[in-house]
């Protein structure tokens, strides 16, 4: 009987059928067991009825019902009546994905009513300037998405643009943009980005549209398109503050060269023994670490002239504003001198 019959367990390993569905089509009688132990119960299956259930199992995939399963192997030996049975089904099929892509549709088309797209109308010029001061700001890590593209940030009240890799956050506003539909915030993915500062050129009029998961950029017709970062962008509003408690008016140029001169110090950034090298500035009656490179970069995004530089204690947030641009702000993460 070993060398001719093979258990349940064995006949699910050949067929692709699980053992509680040959347990099931036994009791359904489409696919009754050779022999059953009358002792222990124990199913037997013969070598034909492995072709049979390897059959069955490929018409359950397809949905075909068990009394249409039953018909085919009654007639398997019947082309006729196989091929009009299939035949019947795949019709079923080919009318049951109609009707699914009609609801589908339907569906699709109450979501766009609910979360309809959103345009910002304003200029390249506008649109880049305001990038360009942003994109140094934009995180790499692949481990934190929501921070690896520029948030587009629009109400009532105005359009932002902002980025931040947790050590720096900039904040920057479109003026004259003009929003057409609901709010929106969503994130611009930073290889669109790239491509508008290097593809836009003359200054003509772009609008930026959020049309579901697309981010579209319009200037004149020349489209780009990206697919929105799907991730929430921190609360970048909880860190904006007024004024601190001391302002420094700075000459961005001369700034710079007293930060080249600035005295640095080699800090513990944790307890793990690792260590870095934070510029040691004072101004006013604050002393503060920072890295010297992401502040030179704040200041690359900036216009050259006067600057104010908002200060609220060594440990506070740096704040780079400029006085004819209130609202937007460039935030650097200080480094604790210890």
């Amino acid at each position: 009987m070993e060398e001719r019959m093979r258990g349940i367990g064995q006949m699910a390993r050949e067929s692709g059928l699980t053992v509680s569905a040959l347990r099931f089509y036994d009791g359904a009688g489409v696919l009754v067991p050779a022999h059953v132990d009358p002792w222990t119960n124990y199913r037997w299956y013969s070598d034909e009825q492995v072709a049979v259930a390897r059959l069955v199992a490929r018409l359950r995939r397809v949905g075909l019902p068990l009394a249409e399963i039953s018909r085919v192997l009654e007639h398997r030996n019947d082309l006729a009546v196989v091929d009009a049975v299939l035949e019947t089904h795949l019709r079923r099929l080919e009318d049951g994905l109609a009707d699914a892509r009609r609801e589908l549709s339907s569906a699709r088309s109450l979501l766009a009513k609910e979360n309809p797209m959103t345009s910002i109308r304003t200029t390249t010029t506008a649109l880049l300037d305001a990038l360009r001061a942003v994109r140094f700001a934009v995180g790499t890590d692949p481990g934190l998405p929501m921070l690896t593209g520029v948030l587009v940030d629009a109400d009532d009240d105005a359009v932002r643009l902002v980025a931040t890799d947790r050590y720096r956050l900039v904040v920057r506003h479109l003026p004259g943009a003009v929003l057409d539909g609901p709010r929106v915030s969503a994130i611009a993915p930073v290889a669109l980005v790239d491509e508008a500062l290097t593809a836009f050129g003359a200054d003509v009029p772009l609008t930026l549209t959020v049309d579901g998961d697309d981010v579209v950029l319009d200037a004149g017709g020349q489209v780009l398109r990206g697919r929105r970062v799907d991730a929430d962008f921190p609360d970048y509003r909880r860190l904006l503050r007024d004024a601190g408690s001391e302002q420094v008016e700075l000459d961005v140029a001369r700034f710079r060269d007293e930060l080249a001169a600035a005295p640095t110090r080699t800090v513990p950034t944790g307890p793990d023994g690792a260590e870095e090298t934070a510029t040691v500035l004072t101004l006013g009656a604050v002393e503060l670490g920072v890295n010297r490179e992401f502040l030179l970069e704040a200041l690359d995004a900036e216009a050259a002239g006067q600057l104010v530089l908002d200060l609220d204690g060594p440990l506070a947030p740096l704040a780079i504003r400029d006085p004819r641009r209130p609202g937007d702000v460039s935030l650097l993460m200080p480094i604790s001198l210890g």
